[in-house]
């Protein structure tokens, strides 16, 4: 499959999971876009991916409609087309329902939910002209609820619902949507700072290999949903 001047807008692309399906993206040819709230960071993480391709740090908030579309924006101003969209960027807001804030819960549905769906919205102009792929980040909590986990069972159990109805809405569009629903990874997600005590989790770049393997996949077939945990989590 040729991979010439194919491109890639990668939410949340500045660290973690964002940042490795991002490095696998470039290393199999695309041209990768990644964005972040702050342009700084943006701007670092793509100098840093830029040894394995053309990349493009963008500042875009997916809690804004009009921050998507104008990062999607940038990315056709700059190389005419968008194939892939991965929507990535997520928050982890935890606590009883007791105890988590209003303001946490917005944070949280604005951001993992809402924001998956701005960031296809913004996206499906250009993904149709190109027949492209969308691949939503979702979690394992995205079926699976747990204590103190009502805000963020809530977006990802909204995610994995979403993605499964725009698969159908969009199939016959030419486009191509799957989620994928990781277990514990190793990132700074929810403030962790990645350590060697993390050598059992899941990697960024076994989710990057996971995206790279869907874009490799026979078009006449769709794995919709993909769930991927650690092969041998710590007994409790």
């Amino acid at each position: 499959m040729s991979l010439e001047n194919k491109t890639a807008l990668i939410t949340g692309g500045s660290k973690g999971i964002g940042y490795g399906v991002a490095e696998t993206l470039l290393k199999m040819g695309y041209k990768v876009a990644i964005t972040s709230r702050s342009l700084e960071s943006a701007k670092k993480a793509a100098e840093s991916l830029s040894a394995h391709g053309e990349t493009l740090g963008l500042e875009a908030d997916v809690r804004s409609f009009e921050s998507q579309e104008k990062a999607v924006k940038q990315l056709m101003d700059k190389w005419g087309q968008l194939d892939v969209l991965v929507a990535n960027a997520g928050v982890g807001n935890f606590g009883s329902i007791e105890d988590l804030s209003i303001e946490d819960w917005q944070e949280t549905i604005d951001t993992n939910l809402t924001g998956v769906f701005y960031s296809l919205k913004a996206s499906v102009d250009a993904l149709k002209k190109t027949e492209g792929y969308i691949i939503t980040i979702s979690s394992l909590a995205g079926t699976n609820f747990f204590a103190g986990g009502a805000a963020y069972n809530a977006s990802k159990f909204g995610v994995t619902g979403f993605t499964q109805a725009a698969m159908l809405d969009l199939r016959d569009k030419g486009i191509k949507v799957s989620t994928i629903m990781p277990g514990s990874v190793a990132t700074h997600f929810n403030g962790h700072e990645p350590n060697d005590k993390d050598a059992w989790k899941i990697q960024k770049e076994d989710i990057g290999e996971l995206v790279g393997d869907l874009l490799k996949m026979n078009p006449r077939t769709l794995p919709s949903k993909i769930e991927v945990r650690p092969s041998r989590p710590p007994q409790k």
